[in-house]
């Protein structure tokens, strides 16, 4: 499979920029998960630009002026939505401002929220349930046609979305319903939750952004859910650090495993997640044996 930032016929380069000059059509996207999965739906006849860079963190990152300039060239921008992109979300608003068409990938699935005693809004982590992402998959297609884009690719891919949610199905079947509790670096997997029967216990951050911050009482709050849960891991995103997990240890005394999962962004080339549905199989892996490990206290 083609990775969404990996130079090939798309003309898609590392830094995120298209080939100059090209006479094709090009599709911007915001974050490199979407990047992915418009590459394999357009093929090799569409010019793909991905702003976000391999390991970033979709809530923080940047663009340069470059990318910023050729956002507003393009023939379509695609983006998630739902909040996410908080670092470039004015530049796509100027893009349609300019006339060019965008496609939210979050108002084509149901959203959830994600809640806490003191706040709440909607999860844009929707690509943690592949259900879903057939949804943002048929609805891209629409709208690529709509800009007279052809999406060869789609039938296929969409194809290859449903294996990869029976795949999940039956793996996640082997965790008993008494284990299948989940704590993360921050709320990013409601919809996975939502599609196969798991138990959101809490976050390090309880929030659905990696740009808040635990408070003391938060930690407490966490750790006293986590013993009652039996929880023997927890799963912090490989683009933050660990040490957002590991102060439970350290602040509250509280003993688990800590798991790195690529949940929001893709990685360099060399790695399991290098593509969309690579990384959906790798955090499945480490989901299932992380759950079904003894438990120590």
């Amino acid at each position: 499979m083609a990775a969404a930032l990996v130079v090939t016929a798309v003309a898609v380069t590392t830094s995120g920029c298209t080939a100059a000059g090209s006479d094709r059509p090009l599709v911007a996207v915001t974050t490199n998960i979407l990047g992915d999965v418009v590459t394999e739906a357009v093929g090799d006849d569409v010019d793909v630009m991905v702003l976000m860079p391999p390991g970033g963190d979709p809530h923080s990152f940047e663009v340069s002026a470059q990318q910023a300039a050729r956002l507003r060239s393009a023939d379509l921008v695609v983006e998630n939505g739902l909040g996410l992109e908080e670092g470039v979300a004015h530049h796509v608003r100027a893009a349609a401002d300019d006339g060019v068409a965008v496609f939210t990938a979050g108002d084509a699935i149901n959203a959830l929220e994600w809640t806490t005693d003191d706040d709440s809004g909607p999860d844009p982590h929707f690509w943690t349930d592949p259900a879903r992402m057939v949804d943002v998959v048929e609805a891209l297609d629409d709208e690529l046609d709509a800009v007279g884009i052809d999406a060869p690719g789609t039938e296929a891919y969409t194809d290859r979305l449903d294996a990869l949610d029976d795949d999940m199905t039956a793996a996640f079947d082997t965790i008993p319903a008494d284990r299948r509790a989940l704590v993360t670096n921050h709320h990013v997997f409601g919809y996975l939750a939502d599609r196969y029967g798991f138990r959101v216990v809490g976050a390090v951050i309880p929030s659905g952004t990696t740009l808040a911050s635990p408070s003391a009482a938060d930690l407490r709050d966490l750790a006293d859910a986590i013993e009652q849960a039996g929880v023997p891991t927890i799963f912090a995103d490989a683009s933050q650090p660990a040490r957002l997990a590991e102060v439970l240890a350290d602040e509250v005394d509280v003993q688990v495993s800590i798991r790195s999962l690529a949940t929001e962004s893709l990685t360099e080339d060399g790695a399991a997640s290098t593509t969309y549905l690579g990384m959906m199989r790798s955090n499945t892996d480490s989901i299932v044996d992380g759950l079904t490990a003894p438990i120590s206290r």
